[in-house]
C-alpha cells in the first residue's frame, strides 16, 4: 500500500504540460543516473567520476535532484561499477533513510541500463547487509539504452578487429566516441544482446517511463548502423523499451514519432516488463534530450495512462495541415514547444 500511495503521488500529475514546476510532491526524492561518457575510455587513470557526473547534469537537473549515482564508463557494469560505485551509494541511501518516503530515478542513455540492474538487485544486496531496501517508485528514462545500442556492437567489433575497419565504420565510431577506443569498459555491456540479458525480469515492479528522441547529431553517419528510427545513438527498440530488438518506427501503433496521427505498421507492440513509453520528441537528439536549452514539440504516446487504480490524462492539442489527400493531423503535448523535454518531465515530478 505504501508503494501504491507513493506511485500515485509521483504519477498523478504525469506530464501535464504547463503545470507549475513549483507545485511538486515533496515526499519523494530524485536520484540522477547519467549515461555513457565516451571520452572517459581514453583516460581511465585521469577521470574524476564525481565531478564529471555533476557536470553531466549541469544544464538543468543538478538543481532539481537530491542525489546522483555516478559511475565510470571505462569499467564493466557487473564488475567495478556495481561494487565500487553503485553499492556504496545504495548503502548510503539506505543508512540515511533517503528513500523511505520513495525515490524516483531520472536516467539518461546508459543510465537506463544501470537503473534496471539496480532495481533488480538492490533489495537483495541491502537485505544481505542487514539494511532496508530502497523504495523506488518509478524511473523517468530519457533516450534509454537499456536495450543496448548497435553502435556499441560496431565499436567493439572495430576496436578488436586488429585494425581492419571500413572507412564508414571508422568515421561513425570516431564521431560517436571521439577516437577509436582502446579501453572498452561499459561498451561490452551496451552490445545489444549483452544489454538485453541484464535483469530481464526485474523483481521490482516500479514503472519505467520512457521519453524518446528521434533526430540525429552525427551528420546521419550513425543512423546506418541503427535499425529503424533512432536518435543518433540508440534505436527505437531500446528507447521505447521494446521486448525484442528490431527495426521499429514508433513507440505507438497509432501516432508517429513526429506526432502525426496515423497507423504505424512498424511500431513497437511488445515491451519489457513495466516499461511504458510516454512522450516522443521528433526534433530532439540523444544528446540534447536532458538539456534545458532545447525546445521542440513533443507527442504523447498516450493521452491517458492507467497507473493501476488511477488514470492519468495529458493535456494535448491537435494541429491539421493541408487538405483533401494531403491532409495530416498531429497531436502534441500542450506548451511543449515552449518548454524543454526536461522541464516537461520535471513538471510531472
Amino acid at each position: 500500500m505504501m508503494k501504491k500511495n507513493l506511485l500515485h503521488t509521483v504519477l498523478t500529475t504525469a506530464l501535464l504540460a504547463g503545470a507549475s514546476a513549483g507545485v511538486q510532491a515533496a515526499e519523494y526524492k530524485t536520484i540522477l543516473i547519467h549515461g555513457f561518457q565516451p571520452d572517459q575510455l581514453t583516460r581511465p587513470n585521469n577521470t574524476d567520476v564525481d565531478y564529471e557526473g555533476q557536470e553531466y547534469w549541469s544544464s538543468f537537473w543538478n538543481q532539481h535532484a537530491d542525489a546522483r549515482i555516478d559511475w565510470p564508463s571505462y569499467e564493466r557494469l557487473q564488475g567495478k561499477i556495481a561494487t565500487d560505485y553503485i553499492w556504496p551509494k545504495l548503502r548510503a541511501f539506505s543508512q540515511s533513510n533517503l528513500c523511505n518516503p520513495g525515490c524516483v530515478f531520472v536516467t539518461h542513455s546508459t543510465g537506463d541500463l544501470v537503473a534496471r540492474y539496480i532495481i533488480d538487485n538492490q533489495a537483495t544486496w541491502l537485505e544481505n547487509a542487514g539494511l532496508q531496501p530502497l523504495n523506488i517508485v518509478a524511473t523517468f528514462d530519457m533516450a534509454g539504452a537499456g536495450g543496448g545500442s548497435e553502435l556499441a556492437d560496431t565499436a567493439v567489433s572495430a576496436a578488436t578487429s586488429g585494425g581492419v575497419v571500413g572507412e564508414l565504420t571508422r568515421q561513425a565510431v570516431e564521431l560517436w566516441l571521439g577516437s577509436m577506443p582502446e579501453e572498452l569498459g561499459i561498451l561490452w555491456d551496451l552490445k545489444v544482446n549483452n544489454a538485453r540479458q541484464v535483469a530481464q525480469n526485474p523483481s521490482d515492479n516500479a514503472p519505467r517511463l520512457r521519453f524518446v528522441a528521434n533526430s540525429d547529431e552525427y551528420y546521419n553517419l550513425t543512423a546506418g548502423f541503427l535499425p529503424g528510427n533512432d536518435d543518433g545513438v540508440v534505436a527505437t527498440h531500446s528507447s521505447c523499451g521494446a521486448s525484442n530488438k528490431g527495426s521499429f518506427g514508433s513507440c505507438s501503433s497509432s501516432i508517429a514519432l513526429n506526432g502525426q496521427l496515423k497507423s504505424q505498421s512498424d511500431a513497437v507492440t511488445s515491451f519489457m516488463p513495466y516499461h511504458y513509453p510516454m512522450l516522443m520528441g521528433d526534433d530532439y537528439t540523444h544528446g540534447n534530450l536532458p538539456d534545458a536549452g532545447y525546445q521542440g514539440k513533443v507527442a504523447p504516446v498516450r493521452t491517458s495512462f492507467n497507473a493501476g487504480y488511477k488514470t492519468i490524462r495529458y493535456n494535448s492539442y491537435e494541429e491539421t495541415t493541408g487538405s483533401w489527400f494531403w491532409k495530416k493531423t498531429y497531436r502534441y503535448v500542450s506548451e511543449s514547444n515552449n518548454q524543454s523535454f526536461s522541464r516537461l518531465i520535471l513538471n510531472s515530478l
